[in-house]
C-alpha cells in the first residue's frame, strides 16, 4: 500500500494518510490547533494592555504565575476527570468555559477593573487543566494503533505551530485592530472548537468495567501515584519532560539576549519565532523514531541533551544568526522530546489509567518551567546572561545524563503490564 510502509512485521501508517483518511483524527487536531491560538491570542494583547492600563509590569507577571500556577495545580484533579467522564464531554465543556472566561476581558477597561483579567485567566486555567489530560488520553482512541504514531507527529507539532501563527496574529492584529478584537476573536475560535469536537464520532474512551468501583478523587490520584511507582518505565516516561522544563527559564532570557546583540524588539521576535518553528519540525523529524519502541528512551535522552548543549553553547557564540540557529535546534529537542515522551504514554499506560497519568505527566512538567523560571527570575539582574544561559543549559545536560544512565536498562520494546498490552482493565 501507498500509505503504509512496513517496520519489522508490522504496518505503520503515513501521517498524510493518517491526515486524509481519519475524519475524527481530523477534527480532534483542528479543535486542538484552533484552543492553542486562541491562548496566543488573549495572553499576547493582554500582556500588552495591562501594563498600558496600570503603568506596571507586575501585572504581566501575575498573569503569566497564575496561568502557570493553577494550572499545574489542578492537572492531578482533572486528571481523574479525563478517567471517569466522558472525555468528548469534557473537551466540550473545556471550551465553553474558556469562552466566557475571555469575555469576562471585555470588561478590563480601566486600572480598577485590571483584576478581571487574573479572575478571568484563573478561569482560563481552569479550563486548560480540564482540557489538556483529556484531549492527550483521548488521542490513542480516535486512531488505530498502526495510527498512532503517525498521528502523534501532528499532535507534537500542534503548539509548535500556533506559538507561530498564534502569537504573531495575535500580536499584528492587537496592534492593528486593538485587544478586544482579539478577545473576540478567541471567543468566537472557542466556540469553533467545541462545535468541531461535537462531530468526532469515535469513543474518546474504551468501555468501562462495570464491576471495577468508581474510586473517589483522591483515592483515584493514590491508585495513578501507585501505578506509576511499580513501573519504573512509566516513571521514566513522567519524568521526562522535566530535564527540558528545568532549562526552559532560558526564555524570561529572550529580550535581554537580544539586547546583547543590539537586535532589540525584532531580535526578541525572531527569538521566539525560531522557537516555535524548532517545537514544529522536531516532532516531524521524530517519526522514525515513533516507529520503533525499542529507540523511544534513547530519543528521549538525545532530545534531553540537544535542548542543554544548544543552549550551552548559545553563551559562547558571539553572531547573532547562529543563536538563532542554536535556538531553533534546542526547541528541536525540546519538541522531539515532547512528542517521543507523549507516544511513549500513550502507547503503554491502559486507557483507564491515562487521562490520571497524563495529568502527573503535565504537572510535572509545569513545575519544572515554573521553577526554572523562578530561579531565573531571582538572578537576572545580578548575573551574567550569558552565566544564566549556560546554567540552564548545563542543569539540562546534567539531568539528561543522570536520566540515561538510570533508564538505559529500562526497554519499550514490549508491553509494560497486560492491561498496557491491551489498553484495557
Amino acid at each position: 500500500m501507498a500509505s503504509r510502509r512496513s517496520v519489522g512485521f508490522r504496518y505503520v501508517a503515513s501521517p498524510m494518510s493518517v491526515l486524509t483518511g481519519n475524519r475524527d483524527f481530523r477534527r480532534l487536531l483542528l479543535a486542538e490547533l484552533v484552543v492553542f491560538g486562541a491562548d496566543w491570542f488573549v495572553m499576547v494583547p493582554l500582556l500588552v494592555l495591562l501594563p498600558e492600563l496600570t503603568g506596571s509590569g507586575v501585572w504581566g507577571a501575575l498573569l503569566l504565575a497564575a496561568d502557570t500556577g493553577i494550572h499545574a495545580l489542578l492537572l492531578p484533579f482533572t486528571g481523574t476527570l479525563a478517567d471517569r467522564f466522558d472525555r468528548r464531554k469534557i473537551l466540550i465543556a473545556a471550551n465553553l468555559a474558556a469562552v466566557l472566561a475571555v469575555l469576562l476581558l471585555l470588561a478590563v477597561r480601566t486600572p480598577q477593573t485590571a483584576w478581571l483579567a487574573l479572575l478571568a485567566i484563573a478561569a482560563l486555567a481552569v479550563a486548560k487543566a480540564c482540557y489538556s489530560p483529556a484531549a492527550q488520553a483521548a488521542l490513542p482512541n480516535v486512531v488505530s494503533a498502526e495510527e498512532l504514531p503517525a498521528a502523534n507527529v501532528f499532535a507534537g507539532s500542534a503548539w509548535g505551530t500556533m506559538a507561530i501563527v498564534g502569537a504573531s496574529l495575535g500580536g499584528l492584529l492587537s496592534a492593528a485592530f486593538g485587544p478586544y478584537a482579539c478577545f473576540w476573536i478567541a471567543a468566537a475560535a472557542l466556540l469553533v472548537a467545541a462545535g468541531v469536537t461535537t462531530m468526532i464520532h469515535r469513543p474518546m474512551q474504551a468501555p468501562r468495567d462495570a464491576a471495577l468501583p468508581t474510586l473517589r478523587t483522591l483515592a483515584a490520584i493514590r491508585e495513578t501515584l501507585a501505578y506509576i511507582a511499580r513501573r519504573p518505565q512509566v516513571l521514566a516516561l513522567v519524568t521526562a519532560k522535566s530535564a527540558v522544563g528545568l532549562g526552559n527559564g532560558v526564555l524570561t532570557l529572550f529580550p535581554l539576549l537580544a539586547g546583547v546583540y543590539g537586535v532589540g524588539a525584532i531580535g526578541t521576535g525572531l527569538l521566539f519565532a525560531v522557537r516555535g518553528a524548532g517545537a514544529v519540525v522536531g516532532p516531524l523529524l521524530m517519526r522514525p523514531v515513533l516507529n520503533r519502541r525499542a529507540w523511544l528512551l534513547t530519543g528521549l535522552a538525545m532530545s534531553m541533551s540537544v535542548y542543554g548543549l544548544s543552549y550551552a553553547s548559545v553563551a559562547l557564540v558571539t553572531w547573532f544568526p547562529l543563536v538563532l540557529a542554536l535556538v531553533f535546534l534546542a526547541h528541536l529537542g525540546g519538541g522531539s522530546n515532547w512528542v517521543l515522551s507523549n507516544y511513549a504514554l500513550q502507547a503503554v499506560v491502559p486507557d483507564r489509567l491515562r487521562g490520571r497519568v497524563f495529568a502527573a505527566d503535565l504537572m510535572l512538567a509545569t513545575l519544572a518551567i515554573s521553577v526554572s523560571q523562578l530561579l531565573v527570575a531571582s538572578v537576572i539582574d545580578t548575573l551574567d546572561t550569558r552565566i544564566i544561559l549556560a546554567a540552564c543549559g548545563l542543569v539540562t545536560i546534567t539531568y539528561a545524563t543522570g536520566w540515561w544512565l538510570v533508564t538505559r536498562r529500562f526497554s519499550l520494546a514490549a508491553p509494560v503490564d497486560d492491561d498496557a498490552a491491551t489498553g484495557t482493565h
